[in-house]
């Protein structure tokens, strides 16, 4: 029965969620760790039934007891001290982004009342929509952590035409990714950006997985999208702050677009993501080209800011 602050059970229910992430997570990362990665030693003829570490050996490289480490794994996340933490983390080496991931679902897991919640944050300030558009030779976007195009300046729009010919509004990055026909064309490299994308979002589900339009949309993608579950299950997060976007445009071709992120004090997980080409190259070339097709094209759409009044989307609710 649900206790008197929480009569619907709904927090205890999310909590059991975040104590399933952690036994799965944990397990995830056990598995992919070899003791002779770990410096432990081997036996002749020791027959392993597991393909990873051991519970008792992540303990022992933690400095911790086996139960304890039990406890842990099975979502017990009560008064864990960061000490505790660190020398998990070592011991399944774990990289940053994994760490902050396994500290946000020790949190979640821990936390003995539901936070108080503010609805998501679609709406982009005018002040913000304005800077974007004076970025005039930079594609520029505002993001959501879980993906949604809450705004863009028209290069941006134009960069990424392909994503906003979904009807569904706001245009969301891993929807395209996962079920547009258009995405493994679009992305060149679409292994990769399959992968982050999946990343991205399991490192946000960490974050809150009281944000009901982020389960909407892993619960969409997971019905509809084999590949999206596939990848899914393998519980990999990752920080994706910089790096270069391969793309081909369906009216300048091949773009190789180096990309910067920078989060926004709006709201929980937004982000400014912009796509600058190197100087003098030819992806520079093809975005002047573009910006001219932009500029004398009427079909480039106008992204309107989202109605919080009603779903950001077909599945999703308002919070």
């Amino acid at each position: 029965m649900a206790g008197r602050n929480d009569p619907d059970g709904t927090h205890r229910d999310i909590r059991d969620g975040f104590r399933a992430e952690i036994r799965e997570f944990l397990g995830t990362r056990r598995a992919r760790v070899t003791p002779e990665q770990a410096g432990l030693p081997l036996y002749g003829g020791e027959r392993r039934r597991v393909t990873g570490l051991r519970r008792e050996e992540v303990a022992l490289l933690a400095g911790i007891s086996s139960e304890y480490y039990t406890r842990l794994e099975r979502g017990n996340a009560t008064g864990v001290s960061e000490g505790v933490i660190e020398g998990i983390a070592q011991a399944l080496q774990l990289d940053e982004a994994e760490r902050v991931h396994l500290l946000d679902l020790l949190r979640g897991a821990g936390t003995t009342r539901p936070p108080r919640r503010r609805p998501a944050q679609l709406r982009v300030r005018p002040a913000v929509q304005r800077v974007l558009d004076s970025m005039a030779g930079t594609p520029a976007f505002i993001l959501s952590g879980r993906g949604d195009i809450l705004a863009a300046n028209r290069l941006g729009r134009a960069l990424f035409s392909p994503v906003y010919a979904d009807p569904v509004r706001p245009p969301n990055n891993a929807r395209f990714v996962f079920l547009s026909p258009h995405a493994t064309e679009f992305f060149r490299h679409w292994d990769e950006v399959a992968g982050d994308t999946v990343a991205m979002l399991r490192a946000e589900a960490g974050r809150d997985l009281y944000d009901r339009r982020l389960t909407d949309l892993i619960g969409e993608l997971s019905t509809r999208s084999e590949e999206f579950r596939r990848r899914w299950a393998a519980h990999n997060v990752r920080m994706h702050t910089t790096g270069v976007k391969l793309l081909h445009h369906p009216v300048v071709g091949d773009l190789d677009l180096p990309f910067e992120t920078f989060p926004l004090p709006d709201g929980p997980s937004q982000f400014l993501l912009t796509y600058t080409p190197e100087p003098h190259s030819p992806s520079q070339d093809a975005l002047h080209l573009l910006a001219s097709w932009a500029a004398t094209d009427d079909g480039i759409e106008r992204s309107a800011p989202a109605d919080d009044s009603r779903p950001a989307d077909s599945g999703g609710t308002p919070d």
